[in-house]
């Protein structure tokens, strides 16, 4: 038996082939490519402008792998922590983040993540695979639905912030970008959406020579060479020297103020001393600095650093001109730091399986 394809694969002009070659009219694929992705339906049965036959004809030949929400958590500060389950039963996460003045959906680009950044959960979680483009839209979907039936708000941003490392799944990140944004999509506006690396040089570049229009932010953590290496291994590979000069060429093209996220770990990077260093790289190019209140994890060598060091560090940044913003840490009395849900659903997913062989 030949196993079904993922519909959301095809193209609008794949689709319209799919009809002609069954005898059905071209428009059809129309039709079911706004049912797909501006109406995110995630069954053919829902797609009732369509005839029985041509409904039949879909899940015949046809799957939808819809992401479902697996686990969720809310926090008692309204932020809603979700384990997204994918058709292959792997797991990745996705957080609702409310605050006064937006609705932000933090979305993962892959199952786990390979770069084993020291102060990250998600590290301890091998890269598994990418996620397709219609997983990373999916995310958005659930999360969107979420914002509006609990907190009746729209959602407002987007930052793929969650597991993974986007610039390494680049091809279905830009594609997933294409149908959040088209008019035949959810046409939400690109200066919404950021997206988040652990710095890959030549991705930031080939960024600048595709014209993205969406928002780039840097997991920088720490301005010298030595320190990056210890907490962050990508930075072995790729220096803050390659990184400063892939940033430069990136603005030039696009000219988008890029976002440093620092998160600041006691007695680790949250010295005036750091704050030097962060202030010189960030004469290369304009930019704005997030300092992000660390949410530390299970068996995790760093810690938060205190209120007057972190104040401190972000007073000598402003004394220089920069902007700067103090991202409290979110979601304190649930798993929510990044890969920690994923990684409670894997270990019980594997005591399932255990139960199940004795």
């Amino acid at each position: 038996m030949v196993a079904k394809k993922d519909i959301r694969s095809l193209s609008l002009e794949e689709l319209k082939a799919v009809f002609v070659e069954n005898g059905d009219q071209a428009f059809r694929a129309k039709q079911v490519y706004e049912w797909l992705w501006k109406k995110s339906a995630t069954t053919f049965e829902e797609m009732t402008n369509l005839s029985k036959t041509t409904r039949e004809l879909l899940d015949n030949h046809f799957v939808i792998n819809a992401v479902k929400v697996d686990d969720m958590q809310i926090s008692k500060d309204h932020t809603i922590k979700n384990a997204f389950k994918l058709y292959d039963s792997n797991i990745v996460e996705g957080v609702l983040i409310p605050t006064t003045n937006r609705m932000t959906a933090c979305i993962s680009s892959q199952v786990g993540c390979s770069l084993t950044c020291k102060f990250c959960a998600t590290g301890k979680l091998e890269r598994l695979r990418n996620l397709n483009a219609d997983e990373i839209y999916d995310q958005v979907v659930l999360i969107k639905k979420q914002a509006e039936e609990k907190y009746n708000t729209p959602l407002s941003n987007i930052v793929y912030m969650g597991m993974g490392e986007p610039l390494l799944n680049y091809k279905n990140v830009l594609e997933s970008v294409n149908k959040i944004t088209s008019p035949e999509g959810l046409n939400m506006s690109p200066q919404r959406i950021t997206i988040s690396t652990a710095g890959v040089a030549k991705m930031i570049m080939k960024l600048g020579d595709d014209g993205v229009k969406f928002n780039l932010a840097i997991s920088l953590h720490a301005a010298n060479d030595e320190k990056r290496n210890y907490i962050m291994p990508i930075n072995e590979s790729n220096s803050l020297e390659a990184l400063a000069e892939a940033l430069k060429y990136f603005y030039e093209k696009t000219e988008t103020r890029v976002t440093y996220e620092y998160i600041a770990f006691k007695d680790f990077n949250d010295s005036l001393q750091d704050a030097k260093e962060l202030a010189d790289f960030c004469k290369h190019i304009p930019c704005k600095v997030n300092i992000i209140e660390y949410n530390p994890i299970d068996g995790g060598e760093f810690q938060q650093t205190t209120s007057e060091r972190l104040n401190a560090f972000a007073n000598y940044l402003e004394s220089k001109n920069i902007i700067v913003n103090v991202r409290r840490s979110r979601g304190k009395d649930i798993d929510a730091a990044c890969g920690q849900l994923a990684n409670k659903n894997k270990e019980g997913l594997e005591k399932r399986k255990m139960k199940i062989s004795k």
